[in-house]
């Protein structure tokens, strides 16, 4: 499965501990990470930056689902499962 263009569901619903730059202290869930442009993608992709949790995050039919609000709840159901 390919990432969606404009989802960004796994830099907003779960929560990062790692530090990422800008955010020092990780990310809260369902705050969206400072990292993400205005066509919602990652501004760090690609750069040694980028956190290690997020450039290993494959996006997956079960964390995804068939769209991004789908993705939304998938992955913010997790985050409430395993907090």
């Amino acid at each position: 499965m390919e990432c969606r263009a404009g989802c960004a569901a796994c830099c907003i619903a779960p929560s990062i501990s790692s530090a990422i730059p800008g955010m020092p202290q990780g990310k809260p869930a369902g705050v969206p990470c400072v990292q993400l442009d205005e066509r919602l993608g990652c501004r760090l992709f690609g750069s040694p930056e980028r956190p290690s949790v997020c450039s290993g995050f494959r996006p997956m039919m079960d964390v995804c689902g068939t769209h991004r609000g789908e993705a939304l709840w998938l992955l913010g159901e997790w985050e409430r499962q395993t907090s």
